[in-house]
């Protein structure tokens, strides 16, 4: 990928100066208790081996909605120029910007564009604190992307998907949760939440996740229409990618069993799938994972 010297975005927050942190009483819960370390370790647990997202999980054991933590993460300030990782990301985030502006604008829409925020350990959100151990995220709350760049290591040395275009398919991923809140559908999907059971519930939220595959891969599509940027690889890195995070992989490699009923994200299969498909076809249309039977 030839991303030195493009435009960067001007949405990149960098909290990792202090490391983030918990403060003084880790998560606050809607009924104001809160929430330890060990609690923590159980969400993260559970995220890992069930595939449920811990913010969840937290919300689930202290018996309330999860509410940010009343300490300060480290004051947001710009990456330094000299850290070519910050750079890379913010390169990719600049573009996202482009495709999506022009996008929307075609539709009708304007894109409000997200911010990105670089952080270490912990950090606080609208959606609660975030956890490196949690991965990548996109908090509606605050139309965020959260990002832990020690995620790109574990990304290459433990998940076996290495290459710059991995990285950027994962943040393009983070990205297309933005575009699915903008459309509505992130609170469409959240409002049905203790209407169905936990199993419809993960059914829906595969579907979420597939949906921001395959926009991932509609940014692709004109990112690379527009700059020609990718070079041999790229997309193989990003397939790649897709199949080292599927639910299956994950739990075979985690617990050594796959269990269906538990997916959140969609197979190795399915996410490829739908990368393609936006990839191929450059059209949100195309990526309606609520309209089809057979994913």
């Amino acid at each position: 990928m030839k991303w030195e010297g493009q435009r960067q975005s001007d949405n990149v927050e960098d909290r990792r100066a202090g490391g983030g942190g918990l403060g003084g009483g880790g998560i606050r819960l809607g009924g104001g208790r809160g929430i330890g370390l060990g609690t923590i370790v159980i969400a993260v647990i559970a995220a890992w081996i069930f595939g449920i997202n811990p913010l969840t999980v937290l919300g689930l054991l202290g018996g309330g909605a999860i509410e940010a933590p009343s300490s300060q993460s480290a004051p947001a300030q710009r990456p330094p120029a000299n850290d070519e990782m910050a750079t890379f990301v913010a390169t990719v985030l600049a573009d996202t910007e482009d495709v999506w502006g022009a996008v929307m604008r075609s539709g009708g829409v304007q894109y409000a564009q997200p911010k990105l925020v670089l952080f270490r350990g912990a950090v606080g959100t609208a959606c609660g604190t975030g956890q490196s151990a949690m991965g990548p995220f996109y908090c509606p709350g605050d139309q965020k992307v959260y990002l832990d760049m020690g995620f790109f290591d574990t990304l290459r040395s433990r998940m076996g998907a290495p290459g710059d275009f991995a990285q950027a398919y994962v943040i393009a991923h983070e990205v297309g949760h933005h575009v699915q809140n903008l459309l509505g559908i992130t609170g469409k999907v959240d409002g049905l939440r203790g209407r169905v059971s936990e199993q419809q519930m993960n059914a829906l939220s595969v579907r979420v996740e597939l949906q921001a595959d395959c926009f991932a891969g509609v940014w692709t599509h004109h990112s690379q229409k527009g700059k020609g940027w990718l070079e041999r690889g790229d997309i193989e890195e990003a397939m790649n990618a897709a199949a080292q995070i599927g639910d299956d992989t994950l739990q075979r490699k985690t617990q050594g069993t796959v269990v269906p009923e538990s997916f959140t994200h969609g197979t190795s299969a399915q996410r490829q799938t739908w990368f393609r498909r936006g990839l191929e076809s450059g059209s949100v249309q195309q990526c309606n994972t609520f309209d089809t039977r057979t994913l």
